[in-house]
């Protein structure tokens, strides 16, 4: 059900925007910033594209964590596609993900409510702690069978 709420009142947001700032500003600057907002979104969503095989070979060279730069970026994706999106709401939300604490902030919200599966093994004190189950299998229980194996024979 928020879904759809979210689908019925973000057009008529936008559209209450449009006439807002079009009652401002005027009709041809509402829609340059609209045209502009668009090539920005473009812009940011090439420039993402293009730096993420950087980032993720940097992060594995270093063996470090690389879902964090993923998730900023990954939002940083989701700010140009809003910038796309027509609409004065849309720029508005995409502005804030642009910004690195609130990112940050969201990466955090959503980490913490996905819970500790999430987490990455990150060195603490010099330790790496591998979350894992096992058992153990003693070696003189496992039958051994004579002869050529299965995969020898011809």
């Amino acid at each position: 059900m928020p879904v759809l709420l979210l689908f019925v009142l973000l057009p008529l947001l936008e559209i209450a925007g449009f006439v807002i700032v079009g009652g401002w500003i005027g009709l041809w600057p509402t829609l340059a910033l609209v045209v502009l907002a668009a090539i920005l979104g473009v812009a940011v969503i090439r420039r993402q594209g293009a730096g993420l095989a950087f980032d993720l070979r940097g992060e594995m060279g270093q063996v470090r964590d690389p879902l964090s730069p993923m998730a900023h970026r990954a939002m940083k994706v989701l700010a140009g596609g809003l910038l796309i999106l027509p609409g004065f709401v849309s720029d508005l939300a995409a502005g804030l993900l642009l910004l690195p604490p609130v990112r940050q902030a969201i990466i955090n919200a959503l980490a913490a409510r996905m819970g500790p599966a999430v987490r990455s093994a990150a060195p603490r004190d010099g330790v790496t702690v591998i979350d894992a189950e096992y058992y153990e299998v003693d070696p003189g229980s496992v039958p051994r069978r004579q002869g050529p194996s299965g995969w020898t024979q011809p």
